[in-house]
């Protein structure tokens, strides 16, 4: 399986990006927020996943891990395939995608192009119990808040060790984001 890919874009085609490593171009299937962000020339590391159908391949690229792994799950509910992922993965980013499941909010998950009423109250049901708790953006009382970016790297650390996404979110629950990465990976590895 290819799991990263690591190279300069050089094409912008519909929802697909072109990037090329050592020579190859590799096609990569990406959400809205990526793919408007990207900017051709420029070198990417994208996290993939590499779909295999009997008549084809496609890869899907993500520029969190995080993003990845919300993608992962997304696909295990029944009637969501890799493209009503990536579709739902594209009304927001991906953390503001995991909140809105945490919350039980299908309505939120609607707005995904090709996805009903049903199939996004099967995904609030069927996920909302393996992304984590809702994060809250207030703060709590010692002071510390309770939003982690979609983005955090000490997330990703977490992931990259084995944490699923749900149990890497607790681990980090009330852990200042004014720590550093290592610091706040090995708080959260302690269980303080």
């Amino acid at each position: 399986m290819i799991a990263h890919v690591f190279g300069v874009i050089v094409e912008k085609i519909g929802s697909s990006l072109i990037v090329d490593v050592h020579g190859v171009g590799y096609e990569i299937q990406v959400a809205t927020g990526d793919f408007d962000v990207a900017v051709l020339d420029s070198s990417v590391k994208f996290y993939t996943y590499h779909h295999i159908r009997e008549q084809s391949q496609e890869l899907f690229g993500f520029s969190s891990l995080t993003a990845k792994r919300l993608f992962e799950l997304l696909i295990t509910v029944q009637g969501i395939g890799p493209k009503a992922a990536l579709s739902i993965l594209s009304i927001s980013d991906s953390e503001t995608v995991r909140n809105a499941i945490a919350n039980s909010d299908s309505v939120f998950i609607t707005k995904a192009n090709g996805v009903g009423k049903k199939t996004a109250e099967r995904v609030v049901v069927d996920l909302s119990d393996k992304v984590g708790h809702a994060l809250r953006t207030d703060i709590n009382n010692i002071g510390l808040s309770n939003v982690i970016p979609a983005n955090d790297e000490a997330l990703e650390a977490l992931m990259a060790l084995g944490y699923n996404l749900n149990d890497a979110t607790k681990a980090l629950e009330g852990i200042s984001t004014d720590l550093s990465t290592a610091e706040r990976v090995t708080q959260a590895l302690r269980g303080n």
